[in-house]
């Protein structure tokens, strides 16, 4: 049985960062923080309306704010990044040997010796975009693809925003038993937000999505019993 390459011709440049973590940071936490507060005024005791007025506050401030959060670091990494990417440029320019030297050193780390190591600096060197991303790996411990600030803030948002507005579903419609069944849903979308992540995991779907059930149950649980300590007040 041969398995098939999905790209067998590999491109000279990285296409970019995934936005799997962005993803997942976004959906968890809208999850979560919109459930808490539904835990949390149901606790209390206060009419529905509330829950929803809350409920959308927070999905669309909180959301925006982790986008621009998430949007600030990741700028402030490709920043980062660039910047070290044009010293080390600069370097190899005026200063060759010098980056021969930490081409060996890091050669030298991944098992090459002798006659292999110093040809594999000298050949690498003589390209300054593969020598500077072999820099960049072996002495920052940093990848030579760029991250993206706007689509890893617009993936946070939508993610945090989806997931989010579910456990307000059932208020919004009205529905019989609306915090048991918003409870229901926010439970399942923790689960079901594991066990897509397990797809880049070693971990089987099963235990990726309980672990993020587990995690999502107990904020859910703290909120509505600090919740609960307000009910009459």
């Amino acid at each position: 049985m041969t398995l098939a390459s999905h790209d067998p011709q590999p491109s000279a440049v990285p296409n970019g960062r995934g936005n799997l973590r962005d993803i997942i940071y976004g959906a968890i936490d809208g999850a979560v923080t919109t459930f808490a507060i539904v835990a949390g005024v149901a606790g209390a005791g206060l009419p529905p309306l509330v829950i929803i007025a809350l409920g959308f506050a927070n999905v669309f401030a909180d959301g925006f704010s982790m986008a621009a959060g998430n949007y600030s670091g990741t700028k402030a990494e490709l920043d980062d990044l660039n910047r070290l990417r044009r010293i080390e440029t600069l370097r190899l320019r005026h200063d060759p040997e010098a980056v021969r030297a930490d081409l060996r050193r890091i050669f030298a780390a991944k098992g090459l010796q002798d006659g292999t190591l110093d040809s594999a600096a000298n050949e690498i060197s003589r390209t300054p975009e593969h020598a500077v991303a072999m820099i960049l790996d072996g002495i920052y411990g940093l990848s030579s693809v760029d991250p993206h600030p706007l689509r890893a803030a617009l993936f946070t948002f939508g993610a945090f925003l989806i997931a989010g507005m579910v456990p307000l579903l059932p208020f919004l419609l009205a529905l019989p038993h609306s915090f048991i069944v918003a409870t229901l849903l926010t439970m399942a979308v923790f689960f079901a937000i594991g066990a897509y992540k397990s797809r880049w995991s070693l971990a089987p779907w099963w235990r990726s999505g309980l672990e993020t059930f587990l995690i999502g149950g107990v904020a859910a649980s703290i909120a509505y019993i600090v919740g609960s300590l307000f009910a009459g007040a």
